[in-house]
């Protein structure tokens, strides 16, 4: 059967990964990132055609972004004017936007796609770049359309084996941002946990075996908090992104008048390391500077 062809939208820490097992399966690649260097070494090294404009992906039948937020994916879209890629793109094509976005906006970006004839489907990713480094990810559908969530799921599925279509466009989004909310309250548990165990002699190492087998275990105990003891400054998952879905979780609580204090806590404690140190490094990065709050604030007292 022959391959539609990918146009890629996004060559970075994840994206890059993702696209190397849509070439390894043969899809013929279109890609862009902003980085020239980036996306002329990515076409180098696996046969994709580099484009120098979001534009020029047009060529493609199944655009896919991979891209920081909801935001740039827009302007990813929209980027060129007449030569846009929302004005090349030929009717029948599938967006897949593997961004975590706001659920609202994917839904308004949905309505003005639909009616040049294109599918858009949010399947935002969870899984970091290890998931992607094994095509292990786990993706979260939502779309409209029967026919290109069958098409979307064909694409995704060469890289992760779990595939939730979850309802209309935006519940895909809408899950992911809960899914990390729920991941950040219990890493940030554990960051202040870890805190205050060593503030009473308790060796870090041996808390996090004990969670690890107990039922504090969790993604934050079995991958960010042992990457944290390692002393493993690699970048998996920016602070800023994560910041960023929490909030988005939160609004989505304030949009149904829910009270659900917890998720402006996460955020609030996220957003004050991200504001303090900055968002580009890896949200482990934030266990540092909490620590050091805890010591400053015992020094003041």
């Amino acid at each position: 059967m022959e391959r539609e062809i990918i146009g890629f939208a996004g060559l970075g820490n994840m994206g890059g990964e993702m696209a190397k097992h849509l070439a390894g399966a043969g899809y013929p690649l279109v890609v862009f990132d902003i980085d020239a260097e980036r996306r002329n070494a990515f076409a180098a090294q696996w046969g994709a055609k580099a484009v120098e404009t979001p534009g020029d992906l047009a060529e493609a039948t199944v655009v896919l972004t991979m891209v920081p937020t909801g935001a740039v994916v827009r302007a990813t879209l929209h980027e060129g004017g007449e030569r846009s890629l929302l004005s090349r793109l030929a009717p029948g094509s599938l967006v897949i936007d593997t961004t975590s976005s706001p659920p609202q906006s994917t839904r308004e970006l949905g309505a003005v796609l639909a009616p040049r004839g294109i599918h858009l489907i949010d399947a935002p990713v969870s899984g970091g770049r290890k998931g992607a480094q094994e095509a292990d990810l786990v993706f979260m559908m939502g779309g409209d359309d029967q026919a290109a969530l069958d098409r979307a799921a064909a694409v995704l599925s060469h890289l992760g084996r779990r595939i939730f279509r979850l309802g209309s466009l935006g519940a895909g989004h809408t899950m992911k941002s809960l899914n990390n909310y729920v991941s950040a309250a219990a890493y940030i548990g554990a960051c202040e946990a870890l805190t205050i165990g060593a503030a009473h002699g308790l060796e870090p190492a041996v808390m996090n075996d004990v969670f690890n087998v107990s039922t504090a275990r969790s993604f934050a105990t079995e991958t960010s908090i042992r990457r944290i003891i390692a002393k493993d400054e690699s970048r998996n998952f920016a602070l800023d992104l994560f910041t960023k879905d929490i909030k988005i979780a939160a609004d989505l609580g304030d949009e149904r008048g829910i009270h659900a204090p917890l998720t402006h806590l996460a955020h609030d404690r996220m957003a004050e390391a991200r504001d303090a140190i900055g968002g580009h490094d890896d949200h482990t990065h934030a266990f540092a500077f909490w620590a050091k709050q805890r010591r400053e604030g015992s020094a003041e007292g």
